[in-house]
């Protein structure tokens, strides 16, 4: 049998008749080391940004202060760059093949940069949500062409040290993001939690023009515009009906309904046109495989949770308690802590036990994590919350890394990109759509509990104190009515607890998905062996 040789590996030709095709020279290593500093710069300016806006949140929503947003259009702007990132990036990925992933890169960091400048100087909540809608296409461009050049520049053990470094700016980004972002609330204007991203992203520029060669693939992945437009449609449709909903406090309503419906039915034609395609950025195919099927459902139903009990979490904090932004961005540390103090724990546990006998039990304490923020109140200690969020940390930590790895590997080798590109997409999907429906549960629950208070007070009070407890605490201010501000806050955890039960029982519900779909006892194979990367030199 042939084989084509790449740095460190061999695999069979006739498998994989172009992936050598290509093979870069060896570049010298202080470039590699000043490329990885630019690439773990990018890395973490993504991971800050992700980070920075559930700080945010609590301003955005002040008359005064931020915009006077409403809880609908702060689902937007959460919304909007998470569902940009979710269904451009395995296009991104094809674009780099073609055009080159310096290239596409660079144009990633424009877009990020620019859109970042209207994010910090928007005049009212519509520009905002389009400019964070920008900002996601920009890191859709950015996040694949990171790997790909990573992929590239390092090979053989010099590439695992590599990606061991970088991965560090994930952790550092959602450690080091609410600090940041709680800095600059207390010392200037909300703006500038999206400014900062501007001279970082020039400086990355001038380190990719200068350091990164172009590198592009031999063999070239198909453009999908079909499916990225109805990807795009079809969860654009069904996050505004389930954000409507929130914003009526009613389902009955056409302008809810029908465009769930449409929703549903574009991301169902989406799926048809997928099948049919011999090589389909997101393949449904692989969902006919129990463990990656079933493990990345539970993975999709989890990030749904995480995403919708963080939203929570920001009004908490700086609405409910009075939190100062830098108190409650320290505040939430002991999640990023706990999930990385977990990733290197989870892994050596697979190895000891199996994928089930950790994931299972992780995921279903995550779900009681979020299932405590029922039993929070506005007089809970400090001490009992750092807790929470600690264990949830561990929890979460404990499941995701072992859990895609897992799956990954579960594959065959030709279907480890396709694989990758599913789960990426299951997941920011995932999140999208727990930010809607998580925030709808909320502003209904909120509106249905303030609605007694209401009683006797002006027309004008009355309408804005039904927006958000962030309104009714304003107006209540204005109109010296200390008995609405406490309703306000009444109502909102109560909504806050509703929510939580609801949020824990899809929590719960991805639990029982990896009990019936992993193997109860896996082959005794390595569950995290070393990954094969050099794939990525045509599919990163």
């Amino acid at each position: 049998m042939k084989f084509a040789y790449g740095p460190g590996v061999q695999i069979p030709a006739d498998r994989y008749p172009k992936v050598f095709m290509t093979v870069p020279p060896a570049l010298p290593k202080l470039r590699q080391q000043l490329i990885l500093a630019v690439l773990m710069m990018c890395s973490l300016l993504i991971w800050l940004d992700n980070t920075v806006l559930s700080t945010t949140l609590e301003t955005l929503a002040d008359p005064v202060r931020g915009l006077g947003a409403d809880p609908g259009q702060l689902q937007w702007a959460t919304g909007s760059y998470t569902l940009a990132f979710a269904t451009l990036m395995f296009t991104a990925g094809a674009l780099g093949d073609r055009f080159g992933h310096r290239t596409v890169f660079s144009t990633g960091l424009v877009i990020f940069a620019g859109s970042s400048l209207w994010a910090a100087y928007a005049s009212d909540a519509g520009q905002l949500i389009a400019a964070r809608a920008a900002m996601g296409v920009g890191s859709a461009l950015i996040t694949p062409a990171m790997m790909a050049i990573l992929m590239w520049t390092f090979t053989g053990p010099a590439r695992a040290a590599a990606i061991g470094v970088f991965s560090t700016s994930a952790g550092v980004g959602m450690a080091a993001g609410p600090v940041l972002a709680g800095f600059l609330l207390d010392h200037f204007w909300w703006g500038s939690v999206f400014l900062v991203n501007a001279p970082v992203a020039a400086l990355a520029l001038a380190g990719l023009a200068v350091l990164v060669p172009n590198f592009r693939s031999p063999t070239l992945r198909p453009l999908d515009p079909a499916g990225m437009f109805l990807s795009i449609s079809g969860l654009v449709a069904l996050a505004y009906g389930l954000i409507r909903a929130g914003q009526v406090a009613e389902w009955s309503r056409t302008d809810v309904w029908a465009p769930i419906l449409v929703g549903l039915a574009l991301l169902t034609v989406f799926v048809l046109v997928e099948l049919r395609l011999k090589a389909p950025s997101f393949d449904p195919r692989l969902f006919a495989q129990r463990t990656f099927g079933g493990g990345n459902v539970a993975l999709g139903l989890l990030l749904f949770g995480v995403a919708a009990i963080t939203f929570y979490n920001a009004f908490y904090l700086q609405g409910a308690l009075g939190f100062s932004p830098m108190k409650a961005g320290l505040a939430t540390i002991p999640t990023a802590v706990g999930a990385l103090m977990a990733a290197p724990l989870a892994s050596r546990l697979v190895r000891r036990l199996s994928l089930r006998r950790v994931a299972v039990p992780a995921l279903t304490m995550a779900a009681l994590t979020m299932g405590g923020y029922g039993f929070l109140g506005l007089h809970t200690p400090l001490v009992w919350i750092e807790i929470l969020l600690l264990i949830q940390g561990l929890s979460i930590g404990t499941v995701i890394g072992p859990m895609t790895a897992a799956f990954i590997n579960d594959l065959p080798l030709e279907q480890a990109g396709a694989g990758s590109a599913v789960t990426n997409t299951v997941r920011q999907t995932g999140s999208v759509i727990g930010i809607a429906v998580g925030g709808t549960i909320m502003s209904i629950m909120y509106r249905r509990a303030i609605e007694p208070s209401l009683e006797g007070a002006p027309a004008a009070v009355q309408a804005q104190a039904r927006i958000s407890a962030e309104q009714a605490r304003h107006i209540a201010t204005a109109t010296h009515r200390p008995a609405l501000a406490q309703a306000a806050d009444d109502a909102f955890i109560h909504a806050m607890h509703v929510g939580a039960g609801w949020i824990a029982v899809f929590a719960l519900l991805a639990a029982a998905v990896l009990l019936l779909t992993l193997p109860a006892a896996e082959k005794k194979k390595d569950l995290m062996p070393e990954p094969n990367y050099e794939e990525a030199r045509s599919s990163a």
